[in-house]
């Protein structure tokens, strides 16, 4: 049983899932256990943990009865081993670049960050240390 895992809610599923089906294998090697674009749910393990889950924005809605409110606290954070390439993979699968990768000696003597968006504007960093 997984103790913790995040879960994004998104609006253009598709899209999402695309994104992260084609990042999260070759940056975390996570696998995934269910889903496909079609929705409303797909999941991705990085060994028998789960590290993402995807789920549809309006079936959340329904299931509530009421809105589940805006996108935008959410972020998704993840250490990678290569900053640089893990930034031009995401870029190159549709993610929108926000700061290139950077050392940032102030928050870790080794410490590299990049920060992107998905396809729906959700913030992503990737580090190293």
């Amino acid at each position: 049983m997984d103790a913790l895992h995040p879960r994004l809610l998104v609006a253009d599923f598709p899209a999402c899932f695309a994104f992260y089906d084609a990042v999260l294998p070759p940056l975390l090697g996570a696998h995934r256990v269910q889903g496909s674009a079609r929705g409303p749910y797909a999941h991705w393990d990085v060994g028998t943990e789960a590290v993402l889950v995807l789920f549809d924005r309006a079936v959340m809605a329904r299931t509530l009865g009421a809105d589940p409110g805006p996108p935008g606290g959410d972020a998704f954070v993840c250490r990678v081993p290569d900053v640089d390439a893990a930034y031009e993979l995401a870029v190159r699968n549709g993610a929108a670049a926000v700061l290139p990768p950077t050392d940032r000696p102030e928050w870790g003597e080794k410490t590299r960050t990049a920060h992107l968006r998905d396809p729906e504007g959700r913030l992503i960093e990737f580090q190293s240390y």
